[in-house]
């Protein structure tokens, strides 16, 4: 490996450190807000926090079937 390219590393691998950091700041919040049902009260939960939690759960499979080539995704 060339001065140059391990210098290309390095930097690759910092930015994609601090994107990892913010990554898992977000599934620590998303993780908590799951705990608490993401602000809604079971007894009285309606179909626009259904709605909600269904496109959101369909955001997060997208990314997990992306990482793990699942779906359309698969190789």
């Amino acid at each position: 490996m060339t001065d140059r390219e391990a210098r290309n590393q390095e930097r690759s691998l910092a930015a994609f450190l601090v994107k990892k950091a913010e990554f898992d700041a977000l599934l620590a919040e998303l993780t908590q807000a799951s705990e608490d049902h993401f602000g809604a009260d079971p007894k009285t939960v309606l179909w626009g926090e259904a709605a909600w939690l269904s496109d959101a759960t369909a955001k997060l499979k997208d990314i997990a079937d992306q990482h793990f080539r699942r779906g359309e995704y698969e190789a």
